[in-house]
């Protein structure tokens, strides 16, 4: 009788688990039977967003990252009561965009499943479309993210900086349960897009303890930046983060950063520290692409052990009508 009474006890436990309804479990398809038309739903209107506009991509990724940064991923950077006081006006997520196709995905997910779907999966899953429509990798992004009921600039002061040393990014990165390695490739997320000059005016012009350019730029790297960002020049013109290929989410970021060609700081100290070096290279080596780690894969990894980062599921958190309210 014991004996049946254990089994029946796994037997329940086991279903429980595996239909994830453990608390604080992210599961891939969790909308699978509650909202069915969520993911696709999603995919189309990233795809129609960056058929529009080929920064929509590389917004839509940023923005997953700073969400996921500031208490985690809970979608708290969406909130937009036009105080300066909302975290979305942090001086840490200037140029932050996205919101937009955000909110017009909710807008469309509420006509058909209305109260089911959170803003902090919104964002998640816009993510991994837009890498890759931008020709990446497709990974399986886990949901059953709730939405925070807390949003503060003030919160959001200690977000990763182009400017911070590689000691204060891996300190960072730590914080938030993330390796160095997670650091490199989560930084070749600025394979696809632009930065704005404002973000270079200090490696170019003024970079500490130097008063000119940082030292670790190419000589014959650096004229081709000031001609794109002079030092009079519009702070808010743009440059490729990654020289040469832009558009197309590829290892290219990596192959810059080891050629002296990273153009933001933060980049370029990845090739400066021989724990993230190694890592770099580990993509190059004799055995790559075909016995040696996977590029991609290894970023798909990346962005789901981010994804995980402070989540809240289940009784904690709530599902918002509207993801630039409370309300």
């Amino acid at each position: 009788m014991v004996r049946y009474l254990i089994l029946f006890v796994l037997i329940i436990v086991t279903s429980y688990n595996q239909f994830g309804f453990s608390e604080g479990k992210l599961r891939v398809g969790f909308y699978n039977k509650s909202c069915p038309k969520a993911e696709p739903i999603i995919r189309d209107i990233v795809r129609k967003a960056t058929l529009s506009d080929e920064n929509s991509a590389p917004s839509l990724l940023r923005l997953h990252f700073h969400d996921c940064f500031v208490q985690g991923c809970d979608g708290s950077i969406l909130i937009n009561n036009g105080s300066e006081t909302d975290e979305r006006r942090s001086f840490g997520h200037q140029g932050v965009r996205g919101f937009d196709v955000i909110e017009k995905a909710k807008a469309e997910l509420e006509n058909v499943c209305p109260g089911i779907v959170s803003c902090a999966d919104i964002v998640a899953l816009a993510a991994r479309d837009a890498v890759f429509l931008a020709k990446g990798p497709f990974y399986e992004a886990e949901t059953g993210r709730r939405d925070g009921n807390v949003s503060n600039v003030r919160l959001a002061d200690n977000m990763p900086d182009v400017a911070d040393s590689i000691q204060k990014l891996k300190a960072k990165f730590l914080e938030k349960g993330l390796s160095h390695k997670d650091l490199v490739l989560l930084s070749s997320a600025h394979t696809i897009g632009t930065s704005a000059c404002f973000f270079m005016t200090q490696r170019l012009y003024n970079f500490p303890a130097f008063g000119g350019a940082d030292p670790s730029i190419r000589p014959d790297f650096l004229p081709e930046l000031k001609s794109t960002c002079p030092k009079e020049g519009d702070v808010n013109a743009r440059l490729a983060l990654d020289r040469g290929s832009e558009k197309t989410f590829d290892i290219r970021i990596l192959e810059n950063v080891r050629s002296g060609f990273a153009v933001l700081q933060s980049d370029a100290s990845l090739y400066q520290d021989l724990a993230t070096r190694i890592v770099v290279d580990s993509y190059f080596g004799l055995l790559s692409p075909y016995l040696g780690p996977s590029f991609e894969a290894d970023f798909a990894g990346s962005m789901v052990k981010m994804g995980r980062i402070g989540v809240l599921t289940r009784s904690k958190g709530s599902i918002r009508r509207v993801c630039s309210s409370f309300g």
